[in-house]
Formats: structure tokens, sequence, C-alpha cells
């Protein structure tokens, strides 16, 4: 007797159950492997610190552009401390270009842009998430880190413009914690 199969059957996929021999694998950087990442990184930022593109020579005084990625130096704005948005604040914010910066090595970690300068890191945020992986790996291993904010006040108030400019700084400084730049870094603490 030929018996059809259940319909559901067909469709079932049998799962095995959870533990620890088939759970994926979470790869940590060591320390030395920390160290080299991070070197590889902060040369790269000091040469696009360092260089500055060449100016074309006009036969005419030009405007200087208000919004250049090149004339911006996150390593020269003033500091506030990765706490900075639980501080009451009367309104939403103003916009702004923002780094995250690890003043420890000289390092840009990451760089945003925001209309509401004070809203933007009061709610979820990957990058908060980077960051405490970030130190609490150097915790582990002993290595000092200075992680802070620094905001860039006099970026466009319009969101396209904000977002070339944002997005220009991204290709410059190549920040690890930017998606843009993950296949050049890896995503060690995403």
């Amino acid at each position: 007797m030929h018996l059809e199969p259940n319909q559901l059957e067909l469709f079932s996929v049998q799962q095995p159950p959870y533990t620890r021999i088939n759970r994926p694998e979470v790869l940590e950087m060591d320390a030395l492997a920390l160290m080299k990442w991070k070197a590889q990184i902060a040369a790269h930022q000091q040469r696009a610190r360092e260089s500055q593109p060449e100016k074309q020579v006009a036969l005419f005084d030009l405007a200087p552009v208000h919004c250049d990625p090149d004339g911006i130096d996150p390593f020269r704005l003033n500091l506030k401390p990765m706490s900075f948005h639980r501080v009451p604040a009367d309104s939403p914010g103003e916009a702004c270009i923002y780094f995250v910066l690890d003043n420890a090595t000289q390092m840009v970690l990451y760089i945003g842009e925001t209309c509401r300068s004070n809203k933007r890191w009061k709610g979820v945020h990957d990058c908060k998430r980077y960051i405490e992986k970030y130190q609490d790996l150097h915790y582990r291993y002993g290595l000092k880190t200075a992680v802070n904010m620094a905001f860039w006040w006099d970026a466009p108030a319009k969101v396209k413009p904000r977002q070339q400019l944002e997005q220009a700084l991204i290709q410059n400084w190549k920040p690890p914690f930017n998606k843009e730049n993950w296949e050049r870094w890896g995503q060690p603490f995403g």
C-alpha cells in the first residue's frame, strides 16, 4: 500500500540541538593583532592628515568653499566625553558632523552627520556597541584608549549637502567603524 506523504513533513527542516559544538566560533583579536590593526589605520589617517590636495590656480579670486572636507581636522576640534548625550538639553540640537576619536592613538573611529546633535546618540546607535567592544578589548590587554566625541558645527543645514560632506570625510579618513570601510579594515567589533 502506497501512502501519501504528509504535506507538512515535506517542508520540515530538522534543526540540530543548539550545542557548544555547532555554535559559530567568535573570533577575537589578540593584543598583537589589535595593535597591528590600529597601527595600519593610524598610519593611513596620519597620511590623510598631512597630505593637502593641490589647489587649482584660478585667474580670479574665488570665494573659499565653506564646507571643504580637506579643511576639517577632527583632532583640532573641541572634545566632548562619550557621555555628552546624557546631559539634559532644552532643544534637539543643531546640524553637525561628528567624529568618534581615540586620542590615545590619534585615530578617527567613526564619522557621522545629524541635524539633531542633542538627540542622535540618545537612542540606538550601532557605533555605541562597537566602541564598547573596542574599549573592552583594550581593557582586557591593558592598552590605553581615550575615546571622545568632537563636533564640527559649520555643517550644512540641508540633508543632502551634509551627507555629501560626511561621505567625503569618510572617504578621506577611512574610519574603521563606518560600514563603507569594513571591507578595508574588517569588522572586528561589529
